[in-house]
């Protein structure tokens, strides 16, 4: 929808938000320039904002996630204990978000904009290596990898390295596509899928209660929970891998935040964090509720042993083999097809917002919105990545690898995020703002710290035996993410600081306004006078990260 139809705003009006907000926004640190006219539009209402963040949610983790979750924890009663622990910690996290977003209620793109009023010194610094961490982990490969499996499921065919390969290359073609195409028919799908996930998890769950009410052919559904506590593996880093699982099966509330700038509303804040807490608290029941009914149906010892095809496994055990025994798997790859279209369009505008702060090499190429009026270049970009990480990893391993690679260094950021909160609301004091009305209490962040610090040194403590859940070197996603981060720190250092020195010139922001509306900053080299060296900048400039 334009921006002239949206409800409350007037004929070329420059916001749905008005310009005190705009005014405090803009009075804290400088980063990427706030669009007056979003050219991606105001579509994401409330309803869209649920489905964003259940698109993301639900999508493969309830239903891939359980085999991996008992075989690393042992017993039912630790499988029910990190499959609570993650959401009431999303809790907190949802929180936290809220605070943070109606101190910028202007701009998407989530935890970069967070990241970058947060830390700005040393100048650029957390930004760019959120930039480029987040653009060399911007995969979406491993809701394809699930697809690829069920997708094979469904029609009894074997499921090889090369069959799930070529599937799931398919499907990322697929969804990619759609979000290129149009924003708002994406987000009509992602609504559709939305609704019909939560009715299969919904169908999941009454299945489960007509087992325990003795409905059904299963005998004793009960026994499975007699004896919640034996086998427990008590492992740090069994119980660090699986709450990095658990963890990453219910991310997705903050979906909706990575578009906050296209929030069809005059307080945008309230709609995404509403939207936040109702997408959460549903979820929350339906994998509560999923649980005990596989449990409930599937032995512990075969739940162990089923990879990501638990789903399946439960409704073989419930339906057998017949036709009734597909019904599952149809609904996970649409569950798997939803969620796809989800992630790359609230990913994307994270990729086009760290471009728009001129953190990428040419922003204006990134941020450019034609001839869709989506974020295209982003979008391509994450389906080229998703392809290379599923043709180079091995299959067998692909999906947990993925699973915790795609995590590890964002709960770097995460407690970056958390940590920053306090320096921040310290700097708004200073300059005379008001205390934000979602502002949380210190103890919560303080236990939000504490989640991401057991996340991040547990997985590098060696596992029983010295096997993870992959093939190879247990800790291999921990190092891998590590370094990571160290390239984009090494990438900081020579571009910001080390050439601009040996150079003889600084880097400075430019503002660039492109044709479609787009607003970038864009990194440019200012040279030093060489006859008046020590008395000012000459006026020479020329791009550093830019296309012109």
């Amino acid at each position: 929808m334009a921006e002239d139809e949206i409800p409350g705003l007037e004929t070329g009006a420059e916001s749905p938000v008005d310009e005190a907000e705009e005014e405090a926004e803009l009075a804290v640190v400088p980063g990427a320039p706030v669009e007056r006219h979003n050219p991606l539009g105001h579509n994401v209402t409330l309803l869209s904002a649920i489905n964003l963040n259940f698109g993301q949610i639900l999508g493969h983790g309830i239903f891939s996630t359980g085999g991996p979750v008992l075989a690393s924890v042992g017993s039912i009663g630790l499988y029910f204990t990190t499959w609570s622990l993650a959401p009431l910690l999303a809790y907190v996290g949802l929180a936290l978000h809220s605070e943070l977003s109606s101190y910028f209620p202007l701009r998407s793109g989530g935890s970069v904009v967070y990241l970058e009023q947060e830390f700005p010194r040393p100048r650029l610094f957390v930004p760019i290596v959120y930039a480029i961490t987040s653009t060399l982990l911007a995969y979406h490969a491993v809701a394809s990898i699930v697809f690829a499996q069920y997708w094979l499921t469904i029609f009894g065919l074997p499921i090889t390295p090369n069959s799930q390969t070529v599937v799931a290359i398919t499907v990322t073609t697929i969804t990619s596509a759609i979000a290129i195409l149009s924003t708002k028919w994406s987000l009509r799908i992602v609504n559709v899928f939305s609704v019909f996930k939560v009715l299969s998890l919904a169908f999941v769950v009454i299945t489960g209660l007509a087992v325990l009410l003795g409905l059904t052919h299963i005998k004793d559904p009960y026994k499975h929970f007699s004896h919640p506590w034996s086998g427990s593996n008590w492992d740090p880093n069994a119980l660090a891998t699986t709450m990095i699982k658990t963890n990453s099966a219910v991310a997705g509330w903050h979906n909706a935040f990575s578009m906050l700038g296209e929030v069809r509303s005059h307080d945008p804040v309230r709609v995404v964090s509403r939207a936040g807490y109702i997408s959460l608290t549903v979820v929350v029941v339906l994998y509560l509720l999923t649980n005990v009914a596989y449990v409930a149906v599937v032995p512990p010892e075969e739940i162990k042993a089923s990879g990501q095809l638990i789903g399946a496994l439960f409704f073989k055990h419930v339906f057998g083999d017949g036709a009734a025994a597909k019904i599952l798997p149809i609904m996970v790859t649409a569950s798997c097809f939803g969620n796809m279209i989800a992630v790359v369009v609230g990913s994307a505008r994270v990729q086009r917002e760290i471009a728009r702060q001129g953190l990428l090499p040419w922003p204006a190429f990134w941020a450019a919105s034609r001839p869709f009026g989506t974020p295209i270049v982003p979008i391509i970009f994450k389906w080229l990545l998703s392809i290379l990480v599923i043709l180079l990893l091995p299959a067998r391993d692909a999906f947990s690898f993925l699973l915790d690679l795609a995590s590890y260094p964002f709960l770097v950021f995460g407690m970056a995020v958390t940590v920053g909160i306090w320096p921040l609301r310290a700097r708004r004091k200073k300059l005379g703002f008001e205390k934000s009305k979602y502002q949380m209490l210190d103890g919560l962040i303080a236990l939000y710290v504490v989640w991401h610090i057991f996340l991040l040194i547990m997985p590098l403590i060696p596992p029983k035996g010295g096997k993870g859940d992959v093939s190879f070197f247990y800790a291999t996603y921990c190092i891998v993410g590590i370094g990571v981060l160290l390239l984009a720190a090494a990438f900081y250092y020579v571009y910001i600081v080390y050439l601009p020195k040996r150079g003889g010139y600084e880097i400075v922001e430019e503002i660039e306004d492109l044709p479609d509306g787009a607003r970038n900053a864009r990194l440019v080299r200012r040279y030093k006078s060489a006859t008046s060296e020590g008395q000012g900048l000459a006026g020479e400039e020329s791009p550093l990260l830019s296309s012109d």
